[in-house]
């Protein structure tokens, strides 16, 4: 539970910039398994400066009105003020189940340029501040944070900010098992995952990092006491991940991956959904990156990720998709 929002199974996708948007989370529903699908981060005072001035609302909203809860959106911003504001407006407005806190990203644009993401572990207080803001201005909808261990290793607040977090009134943190520093490198630490759980004493927390099988999240909730996980990368390439998750955490045997067959055809399917909303010529070039993504660890991935990395049109998409995308037929 995340509030009075049931998140079952306890499995989480993550939000990530550039790929969590309306079609990658179709193509995780239509999987199944997800108990909670989140947005790509939106940056608050954009979102309130396209409404303001143009009365629009971010490419990284499309979709989130009507499609099924529960769903959460991800907003980073240093002021409270500005994430106060955008919290209201989708908590009452979108009538979103999750507002989450973004003090996790590592990049340089958000930290050192925004001063905000993972810039704000250095400041419990302040993070503690942000939080009880923004949870008196949605009003119910509860709100959640993600954060990182620290900035670096000398500055692992990681616990210290989990308990400003519960204090502030939050709802759930998600904790990466990475200081900012390391960006994806390295190993997540789990031990300093499960001790910010056993630091807070009612809220719940979600692991993330690393979790690159079925097998290894059921290992993870089981080991490391954690009430969630979230799955970040892996669910890019693969995002039937979810319910693999879901059939070992029933009791079920490990359902094996679609054949390659059914994995181009699910790029195909997500490529139809992107195209449906920005148009075939900017669908096409959106969509290279998601097509390098789905081959990861394929046989012939280099081959085939060289060739979608440049094409232009959907004849040329389709093209390498048809030539150069393992197959069965291509195998054998």
């Amino acid at each position: 539970m995340i509030g009075p929002v049931v998140v079952d199974p306890p499995v989480l996708q993550a939000p990530m910039a550039g790929y969590t948007n309306y079609a990658f989370r179709q193509v995780v529903r239509e999987f199944g398994g997800a108990g909670l699908l989140a947005t790509e981060m939106i940056a608050a005072r954009s979102a309130m400066w396209l409404e303001t001035n143009r009365g629009e609302h971010p490419d990284r909203l499309w979709g989130v009105q009507d499609e099924p809860r529960p769903l959460a959106v991800q907003m980073w911003d240093n002021d409270p003020d500005n994430l106060a504001k955008v919290g209201r407006r989708l908590a009452k407005d979108f009538k979103v189940s999750v507002v989450d806190l973004n003090f996790g990203c590592p990049v340089r644009q958000v930290t050192v340029k925004a001063q905000s993401g993972s810039w704000l572990l250095r400041d419990p207080d302040r993070v503690g501040a942000i939080v009880s803001r923004v949870v008196d201005a949605c009003d119910g909808v509860p709100v959640t944070a993600k954060i990182r261990l620290g900035c670096a290793d000398t500055c692992r607040t990681a616990i210290e900010v989990a308990q400003r977090i519960e204090e502030a009134g939050a709802a759930c943190l998600t904790v990466h098992g990475r200081v900012a520093s390391q960006f994806f490198s390295g190993h997540a630490d789990w031990d300093a995952i499960t001790a910010v759980k056993r630091s807070v004493s009612r809220m719940p927390i979600v692991g993330n990092g690393d979790i690159d099988s079925a097998e290894t999240a059921v290992a993870r909730l089981r080991d490391s006491g954690v009430d969630g996980v979230m799955i970040a990368r892996e669910s890019l390439s693969r995002p039937w991940i979810f319910a693999q998750i879901a059939a070992l955490l029933r009791g079920e045997p490990l359902p094996p991956d679609p054949s390659l067959d059914e994995q181009r055809a699910v790029v195909l399917h997500h490529y139809d959904l992107v195209c449906q909303r920005f148009g075939v010529d900017r669908g096409t070039l959106l969509m290279r990156k998601f097509a390098c993504a789905y081959a990861q660890g394929l046989p012939g991935a280099r081959e085939f990720r060289g060739k979608v990395s440049r094409v232009q049109t959907r004849e040329d998409f389709l093209e390498v998709m048809r030539t150069t995308f393992p197959s069965q037929d291509r195998l054998e």
